[in-house]
């Protein structure tokens, strides 16, 4: 998927999305914070693009997928459906003048990925809802990690840092919303 793509396709998600909880309320104000970072990136990303930084568009849009996905799935935002998976297919692939960066970045973020599922512990208590959730959010991060290794070994490191994105994406808005207990590296979340 090329990045002009990711970034509409998010923009079309971003429109159709609304707070699910009652205003004022714990999880209503904890909804409008994930969305803030959705929108946040989501508006990086296209300053990124428009400063022709397609390196940080990309990991900006899928960072931002992460945050609306896990917010989703949680139910603090309410969708209509989303409209594709935008990881239906690899990345685009990006020119030579920006390979080295884009090296450089994925090979961080996996690192940074990798760090921040080994910082966080689930913070509710084991037979509960919201405990099993955490250790869902865990699982996906898990696998994106996984995947993105899998991309950056068939050398598409624009797919691989799109999964770390994403993967990173979902700690952190797992995080905000109170899910894990921080026990290592605080300043790599989003709190």
């Amino acid at each position: 998927m090329k990045i002009g793509q990711c970034q509409l396709l998010l923009s079309t998600e971003l429109s159709r999305v609304t707070v699910a909880s009652r205003e004022g309320t714990v999880l209503g104000r904890t909804a409008e914070s994930v969305l803030l970072m959705v929108r946040s990136y989501e508006s990086d990303g296209r300053v990124f693009t428009a400063a022709g930084d397609q390196v940080n568009a990309l990991a900006s849009c899928w960072y931002a997928f992460g945050w609306l996905h896990c917010g989703s799935v949680l139910g603090l935002l309410s969708t209509m459906k989303f409209s594709a998976c935008p990881f239906a297919g690899s990345c685009e692939t990006l020119p030579e003048s920006h390979q080295f960066r884009l090296q450089e970045k994925t090979s961080r973020y996996a690192c940074l990925l990798d760090a921040a599922r080994n910082s966080v512990s689930p913070a509710p208590e084991p037979s509960t809802p919201a405990h099993d959730f955490a250790n869902r959010i865990l699982v996906v991060a898990t696998v994106y990690a996984t995947h993105g290794r899998k991309w950056a070994a068939n050398d598409s490191q624009e797919s691989a840092l799109a999964c770390f994105s994403y993967g990173h994406g979902w700690i952190d808005a797992g995080v905000r919303a109170g899910l894990f207990r921080i026990t290592a590296n605080r300043d790599l979340f989003c709190e």
